[in-house]
């Protein structure tokens, strides 16, 4: 279990508090490109890290992140009319850049400079695949932009979503984590979803329901491996790549896509699920795509309109007892994604960790809390920067593979956990 201060540590991430400083020197993914489809579309509203900003596309395809409200009288620059290279205030005309720079106030005299003296607060938005990331630190510690193999594949390789998840980050992520419960609570789909079913490895997902779990430290985090028993005396593992501060890869499952999320936090009660999938050497075939549009895999369902899931708590997730009793689904809720989240929101919203008791097959989940305190702590009182920021330590596949007894899968899997240009994962 955690104490109670450490808990607040590693959940609190506004702008004054030591995990909300860590996260804002990595780049966020912020937005799908297609929310900005077009030169002088529609504002969108953004909500990272408990700053509630706007995020918009100028004329000239620039895109700005700045703060929400006008330096003015307050309003929401939501409502906004986005012309001629700044989005201008329908209250009283003041416009902004897409630096968030104030470069017009009707009412007073161009010669008078009184623009020069108003600036929102704004951060760099910069598409790399099809997300835009933003990066919401100081200047001097800005790090090269996002080097994740599924946003740097060419675009017919790979598909990214994203949703609200009402819960805190950590325990969300804390579940992209935790290999152990796929033996029981995604059972049903392993058969049923098409990203998952037809793979070889569900059969020992299946058949053994007590992994025994090894943790290895890795630059920008953790590789979480979790062994199950297989033929002739061999395992199976599922290994689990972990990159600081959020950034988690779910081991593959034969030639289906890769899936990974990031979970990064709107407030602290809430937090964005970024969901993707990729294939490191082909394009994803049409059914594949169609299928995570219609909210297979780690992907969902969406209230029309919204990025909220179809099945939330006010519908109780639309569980279905009799599927559940049947054995189609194990809690009665359809979906991956949605079994997942169904179970993180009733944990509350910041779930307290003092009460846990917490089991051998949470050493994944034990580490990566010890590496976030002690990343945390490291750069609060020396300035060291945290892991996971560099290229090189974003350069990481997931595995699943079945190896003789005595062959550690660190040693084993050295080369496959590493993205390779032009192979293909490594997966049973």
């Amino acid at each position: 279990m955690l104490t109670r201060e450490v808990n607040d540590l590693l959940t609190q991430t506004g702008a004054d508090r030591p995990m909300g400083q860590m996260f804002r020197r990595y780049w966020q993914p912020a937005l799908l490109a297609s929310e900005l489809p077009d030169d002088d579309c529609p504002p969108v509203r953004v909500k990272l890290l408990g700053e509630r900003l706007i995020a918009f596309r100028d004329s000239k395809g620039r895109y700005g992140l700045m703060d929400e409200f006008c330096a003015h009288r307050g309003v929401s620059l939501w409502f906004g009319r986005n012309e001629q290279d700044g989005l201008r205030c329908p209250y009283h005309g003041w416009k902004y850049d897409y630096t968030g720079q104030c470069i017009e106030v009707p009412s007073e005299p161009a010669e008078s400079g009184f623009c020069d003296k108003i600036k929102l607060k704004g951060y760099p938005l910069v598409k790399v695949g099809d997300v835009l990331w933003t990066y919401m630190g100081d200047k001097e510690h800005r790090p090269p932009l996002p080097a994740w193999e599924f946003c740097n594949v060419p675009a017919e390789q790979t598909f990214t979503s994203k949703r609200w998840q009402e819960s805190n980050w950590l325990q969300a992520m804390e579940g992209g984590i935790d290999s152990s419960h796929v033996s029981f609570l995604h059972s049903g789909s392993l058969q049923t979803d098409p990203l998952f079913r037809g793979a070889a490895g569900n059969k020992y997902n299946q058949a053994d329901r007590k992994p025994v779990f090894e943790v290895v430290d890795a630059p920008g985090g953790l590789f979480i491996g979790a062994r199950r028993n297989a033929e002739d005396g061999q395992y199976y593992w599922r290994i689990t790549p972990w990159v600081m501060p959020s950034f988690t890869m779910v081991p593959p499952r034969g030639d289906h896509p890769v899936h990974g999320h990031f979970w990064v936090p709107i407030d602290d009660e809430n937090c964005w699920a970024w969901s993707f999938d990729y294939h490191p050497t082909r394009a994803l075939s049409d059914h594949e795509r169609q299928s995570m549009i219609d909210g297979y895999g780690v992907h969902n369902q969406y209230v029309p309109g919204t990025f909220r899931p179809r099945q939330n708590k006010d519908n109780d997730y639309l569980m279905d007892r009799d599927a559940q009793r049947r054995g189609e689904t194990y809690s009665g809720v359809w979906g991956i994604a949605l079994q997942d989240a169904s179970l993180q929101e009733s944990m509350g919203p910041i779930v307290d960790r003092t009460k846990e008791n917490l089991v051998s097959t949470d050493n994944g989940i034990i580490m990566a809390r010890h590496r976030l305190k002690k990343a945390v702590q490291a750069m609060m009182k020396t300035g060291a920067t945290p892991p996971g920021i560099v290229p090189e330590h974003q350069q990481v596949r997931s595995v699943a593979a079945v190896l003789p007894a005595d062959k550690p899968f660190a040693e084993a899997c050295r080369d496959d956990l590493r993205v390779r240009p032009g192979v293909k994962q490594t997966s049973v």
